[in-house]
Formats: C-alpha cells, sequence, structure tokens
C-alpha cells in the first residue's frame, strides 16, 4: 500500500509528491491542507512542495498567507520563498510579505524582498517596501531590494530618485544592482543620468560598468551629459564617458568632434579610448581620426592606423591616406599600415602594389605584415605573387613563413608556386615548413 501525502511529507519526499501532482493535479488541494498540520516536517514539505508547483499552486495563496505568521520561523521563511516561486499570482501576499521585511531574522526579510520583485506585481506597497529595504541594515537585503525594484520595470520609475541614492551606498554590490535597476526600468530613467554620469567616477569597475550600460540603454537623452563628461577632471570618467558614447556608435558630428578633441588629451589610456571609440562609430569618424594622425606622436599613429584597420571595410575611403603612410613613415606606422590594408580586405590594385612593395621594406615586421595582410586578400592579390615568391627567400623566417600562408590561400596552382614551397619543406625553422606544407595542401585542394 503506497504512502499518504502527509507520510511523504513527513518523511523528507517531496519529490514523491511533487511526481504525484503531475499525474494528478487535484491533490495540490490537499498539500494546502496539510498546512496546519501540528508536524513541523509536514508544515515546512508542503510549504517547499507548493512552491516548488509555481504558478499551478495557486490556489494554495491564501494558506501559504498564513504560513508567513508560523510560530516556526524556517517556515515562515519558506513560505515567503514559495509565494515568490508562485509569481504574479500570489500579488495577494504582497501586505504580508511587506511585514516581513522589518522581521529580526535576515534570512525571511532577504527571503521576502526576493518574492515581492519575483511576484513583480508593482503596487505602491511593494514599492514602498522595497524602498525601506534599501535603507536596511544588511548590505545584502539592500542588494536584493535594488533588484526587486528593477524587475518591476518602468512602473517603478518614481522610485527612480530612492535608487539614485543607492548609487552612493557603501556597498559596491548595492550600487552596482542600483545601476542595472535604473536600467531595466529603462526609458523612464533619464532623470538619472546626471547621478549615473558621476557614478563613472566610482572607485569599483563594476559600479562604473553598470552605470555605463545604463547610460547607453538610456540613448540620445543621455548624449549632452555624457558629451560634458568628456570634459571632466578625472581621467576615469573621461574614459568611461568615451565609452558609452563608443558602444552607443552615434555618428553625430558633435560626438565625433568631442572625442577626437581626446585624441590630444594628456591621459594615454584617455587617447587610447578615444580612438577606439571612433573606430566603434566607423568611418564618419576616419576624417577626425586622420586629421589627428598628422599632429600625435608615433605611439598615437599607431593606434590611430589600428582603429581604422579594425573598421574593416568601413575603411575604404582611408586607404589611400593610408598607403601615403606605408610609403612615407616611420617603421611602427608602416608595420600597422600593412596590418591594417590586410583588415580592411579591399583588394584594389592600388592596395595590392603598396603591399607587394612593402614587401621589399628595410624593416622585417613591415615585410612580415605585407605578407599577412596579401594572404589575407586571398585570390584577389594574385598580382602579388611574383613578390611573395621572391618573399620565399627572405632571410628572415617570420617573412617566409607568412609569404608561404599567403600563397597557400591565394591558391594558385602554379608548378612555379608549388617548386618554390617544396623548398621550404626542409627550411631550418618547423613552422616554416610547417606553413609550406600547408600550402601546399590548400593549392592541392586536400
Amino acid at each position: 500500500m503506497s504512502s499518504s501525502l502527509e507520510e511523504l511529507l513527513r518523511d523528507d519526499k517531496v519529490d514523491l509528491v511533487l511526481t504525484r501532482v503531475e499525474k494528478d493535479p487535484s491533490i495540490i488541494r490537499e498539500i494546502a491542507g496539510l498546512l496546519t498540520s501540528d508536524i513541523r516536517s509536514v508544515r515546512f514539505n508542503a510549504t517547499l512542495a507548493l512552491g516548488e508547483l509555481g504558478d499551478s499552486a495557486s490556489e494554495a495563496v491564501p494558506e501559504l498567507m498564513k504560513r508567513l505568521e508560523d510560530e516556526d520561523w524556517s517556515i515562515c521563511r519558506q513560505a515567503a520563498r514559495s509565494l515568490g516561486k508562485i509569481g504574479p499570482s500570489a500579488a495577494k501576499a504582497i501586505p504580508g510579505l511587506s511585514k516581513l521585511l522589518t522581521d529580526d531574522e535576515i534570512s525571511i526579510r532577504k527571503a521576502a524582498v526576493i518574492s515581492l520583485g519575483t511576484i513583480e506585481t508593482s503596487t505602491d506597497e511593494a514599492m514602498d517596501a522595497l524602498v525601506t529595504a534599501l535603507g536596511d541594515k544588511s548590505e545584502e537585503i539592500r542588494t536584493e531590494a535594488a533588484k526587486s525594484l528593477g524587475r518591476m520595470g518602468p512602473s517603478a520609475h518614481k522610485r527612480i530618485p530612492n535608487l539614485i541614492e543607492a548609487l552612493k551606498d557603501m556597498s559596491w554590490t548595492v550600487r552596482t544592482a542600483a545601476a542595472q535597476a535604473i536600467k531595466e526600468i529603462g526609458t523612464e530613467s533619464a532623470e538619472a543620468i546626471p547621478t549615473l554620469v558621476n557614478t563613472l567616477e566610482d572607485d569599483d569597475w563594476r559600479v562604473r560598468h553598470r552605470a555605463t550600460e545604463t547610460l547607453g540603454e538610456i540613448g540620445d537623452e543621455a548624449i549632452p551629459a555624457l558629451l560634458e563628461a568628456l570634459n571632466h577632471d578625472n581621467p576615469v570618467v573621461r574614459e568611461e564617458a568615451i565609452d558609452t558614447l563608443g558602444e552607443m556608435r552615434v555618428s553625430d558630428p558633435r560626438v565625433i568632434g568631442s572625442i577626437g578633441a581626446l585624441l590630444n588629451d594628456r591621459t594615454e589610456r584617455v587617447r587610447g579610448k578615444a580612438a577606439d571609440a571612433l573606430s566603434s562609430i566607423g568611418k564618419e569618424a576616419i576624417p577626425t581620426l586622420l586629421d589627428a594622425y598628422e599632429t600625435s606622436n608615433s605611439k598615437m599613429k599607431v593606434l590611430i592606423i589600428s582603429a581604422i584597420g579594425d573598421m574593416g571595410q568601413d575603411a575604404q575611403d582611408a586607404i589611400p591616406a593610408l598607403i601615403g603612410i606605408l610609403e612615407r613613415d616611420g617603421k611602427s606606422e608602416r608595420t600597422e599600415v600593412a596590418r591594417s590594408l590586410g583588415k580592411i580586405g579591399v583588394g584594389g590594385e592600388d592596395v595590392i602594389q603598396a603591399l607587394s612593395k612593402a614587401l621589399s621594406d628595410n624593416k622585417v615586421s613591415v615585410r612580415r605584415e605585407a605578407a599577412l595582410g596579401l594572404g589575407k586578400l586571398g585570390q584577389a592579390a594574385s598580382d602579388a605573387i611574383p613578390w611573395l615568391l621572391q618573399a620565399l627567400d627572405d632571410k628572415k623566417p617570420d617573412v617566409r613563413w607568412r609569404a608561404s600562408e599567403a600563397l597557400g590561400r591565394i591558391g594558385t596552382t602554379s608548378s612555379v608556386v608549388t617548386t618554390a614551397l617544396e623548398r621550404l619543406l626542409h627550411d631550418e625553422f618547423d613552422y616554416v615548413s610547417e606553413a609550406a606544407q600547408e600550402a601546399l595542401d590548400l593549392i592541392g585542394g586536400d
């Protein structure tokens, strides 16, 4: 004879109870009736089981609400958890859960504050209770209160001032949760912009990251404040504002010009962030990058060239300027141009000719990157084969390696090419011979 529900609950066999419910949902009513059992384990496990059933146990909400006042604190806590798992159907429990936010037991307060968020019914009572919890003595409770307000979405926009205040909390977890909550509340969070911008100065990178994300989500309304932040005395704020505008990819001339001005910032990290942001914005930023190039030091010039290359094919308009740099500027700049022309990936005649010529450069890094760039262009670089064949005899193994790779990617099945590659199969450097073999395999189509 099978055990009764009461026996299963008494013996902590909740899984078996849940299995029975799957077969016969009508027994949920019987489980709810056991919430008043004199046996502590039965009451506790009945409370637990109803929570595991989620919304299907909504009819048991009135009985679960009574357990919020159970004399056993662990049953009270479990009732709070279970009501949260039932979700919106447990909205009637909001007053009882709100009262628990003043309980002396921290785990009960935590269960209640989380459940107010998972029920996701944004009554004034629920939100007022969560605002009160933002001032709880426990960092953990304050953090969960902020998260729960965020789950309520746009309807919680009147509580944004309270979340803004929480951005000043001593705990980084609270500050981070508050910034995330403002983000989740969404389009109504424009009033939080000034404080979010100030939060970019926070000592904890996680808080700055959340604030940056939130400002990005707010969108166009945040742009004026972010542009103002670009002039902040603190370089960290300037960096974060640049990052945000770059992520937003706003091609407004005001934004591009303001970020472009920071390519000459006194702080190196700010200059680098500005180059990255302009790269994210795309081709509209190319003139600004090229203008800044002329007045930058060598290290910054390399960053600018790299930023243009990272745009890929969108940087086609910069190719003539890059070729000019490849023909006249320093080693580091020439090397980066050769690399960037490959990243742009447009195999026009002018590009092929410039990279082919660079295979004879007096600096090994330029020759290596020129070969690599030609390889990235693939079949479009077939006119460069004679120069690549010469590069197979380069004194530097890195050049022979990249030239072998390039010939394999171009894929011309010429006996002249295969013979030249076969000579490298016995190169003194293993990685060169391996590249030659791989190229032969590609050319052979096997």
